[in-house]
């Protein structure tokens, strides 16, 4: 019978991966925007990720075809406020999420359609397959759309997630975060990736958070608190710019 994992056990795995990775970087190696699939500290991606090459795709139209659609009706205003999707209030503290996607150059990517999906303040899914055993919200799904603008920009009303328990090991919390899909000009060009928020204490004890082992790159998931965007008596405001490509690129999960 295995013993189950602590998470002393997991704390000294990411410290082990981040020494080799300064070691590596040191000694000459690339710097690492993107983890690795093979994430030790992250079992369950261990378990689950692509181990053969990938196969070239000669009629990417076929298989778009066979891929999945976006709903059936036109993005509304309406898809971008998750707090007013119901006939009442959801709980929970009321934010306001807003940046720009950004191709590599710094210029804005228009038209861009981008997907969310998060916990609700109790740090639960309007999900089958979630038996966290906290309360669901029935004012409150989770799941949002908006398409950006000319600039860029993006905005959504939403309810700060809460964190939630995970069995990747004994007493494993993800913090607070919010799950982002965004498609470029067809499906097989979607970037999913996270956002969390400033301050949390979960950051060091997450395995997902530590396998972008580059510093800089961890910090580009980590919204900013913008009280400028902030809404009297309403909401609080955070902005998280989301870069497509590039040397500033936002991390991608891959084969996640």
């Amino acid at each position: 019978m295995t013993t189950p994992l602590t998470q002393g056990d997991i704390s000294v795995e990411i410290a082990e991966e981040r020494e080799a990775y300064v070691k590596s970087v040191a000694d000459g190696g690339p710097v690492q925007d993107h983890p690795s699939r093979g994430y030790a500290p992250y079992r369950s991606s261990v378990l689950r990720h692509p181990k053969q090459p990938l196969l070239a795709v000669h009629d990417p139209e076929a298989v778009e075809l066979s891929g999945p659609v976006f709903g059936v009706t036109d993005v509304t205003a309406l898809d971008a406020d998750l707090t007013r999707q119901h006939h009442g209030e959801p709980l929970g503290e009321r934010i306001k999420v807003t940046g720009r996607v950004l191709d590599r150059d710094g210029r804005p990517v228009r038209g861009q359609l981008i997907e969310l999906w998060q916990a609700n303040a109790s740090g639960r899914y309007a999900h089958q397959r979630d038996d966290h055993p906290a309360p669901l919200d029935p004012n409150f799904t989770g799941v949002g759309r908006t398409l950006t603008g000319d600039d860029g920009e993006y905005e959504f009303v939403t309810i700060k997630p809460g964190p939630y328990p995970w069995r990747n090991h004994i007493n494993a919390w993800r913090p607070a975060h919010i799950h982002f899909s965004l498609f470029g000009t067809a499906f097989t060009q979607r970037l999913v990736t996270q956002m969390y928020f400033p301050g949390d204490p979960l950051f060091g004890y997450d395995p997902i958070l530590q396998s972008v082992t580059d510093e800089a790159a961890r910090q580009r998931l980590v919204a900013a608190y913008d009280h400028d965007l902030s809404t009297p008596e309403w909401s609080l405001g955070y902005r998280w710019d989301i870069v497509l490509d590039g040397p500033a690129a936002t991390w991608i999960e891959e084969g996640r």
